[in-house]
C-alpha cells in the first residue's frame, strides 16, 4: 500500500514540474498557488529548459511579478524584458513564493507597463543579460489577457457586508 502511494506521489510530483513548464498561459501549477496566479512559458519550454513569467495576487492583494527560469539562482539580478519590441529594465529579487524571482522594475512605472504588455501584446522575450544563457525566452501572449485576469480577480476590493 506505501508503494502504491509513493508511486502516486512520485507521478503526481512529476506530473506537476512537467505542467508547470508547458508553453503557454494557465494557471500556475506551483504548490499553493491555486487560483491566484497565472504563469506563461516560452514555446518548446520543457522540464529542463524553460522560462516563464507569472503574475500573481499577493496576500496584500497587491499584484506580483515574477520570473521562473530553469536558470534556477540566476533568476535574481539583472533581466531585460522586451515586449512588442520595447525593451525595459527589472531585477529579480529573491523571493520564498517557489518561483525563481521576484520583479522589480529599473524605473517608476516599469511594473505597470510589464503587466499592461503581458495583458495586451504579442510576444515577450526575456534576456538574463551575460550571467547566463536562456535559449527558450519566447514567450507568447496569446490567452493571457483572459488567463491574468482571473488570477487577479483575487485582488480585486472586497464589498463589506452588513
Amino acid at each position: 500500500m506505501r508503494r502504491a502511494m509513493f508511486a502516486g506521489c512520485l507521478c503526481l510530483a512529476t506530473t506537476m514540474s512537467a505542467v508547470a513548464q508547458q508553453e503557454g498561459w494557465r494557471y500556475s501549477p506551483l504548490p499553493g498557488e491555486g487560483d491566484r496566479a497565472t504563469m506563461g512559458c516560452a514555446l518548446e519550454s520543457d522540464p529542463d529548459e524553460f522560462a516563464c513569467l507569472a503574475v500573481r495576487c499577493e496576500s496584500d492583494f497587491s499584484v506580483g511579478l515574477y520570473i521562473h527560469t530553469s536558470l534556477g539562482a540566476a533568476d535574481i539580478g539583472a533581466w531585460r524584458i522586451t515586449v512588442d519590441k520595447e525593451e525595459r529594465g527589472f531585477i529579480g529579487q529573491a523571493s520564498a513564493t517557489g518561483y525563481g524571482a521576484r520583479l522589480a522594475g529599473d524605473e517608476a512605472g516599469d511594473l505597470e507597463w510589464l503587466l499592461d504588455g503581458l495583458k495586451q501584446g504579442a510576444a515577450a522575450f526575456l534576456d538574463p543579460g551575460t550571467r547566463a544563457s536562456l535559449t527558450r525566452n519566447y514567450i507568447p501572449l496569446d490567452g493571457s489577457l483572459y488567463a491574468i485576469n482571473t488570477a487577479l480577480a483575487y485582488c480585486a476590493p472586497r464589498l463589506q457586508t452588513g
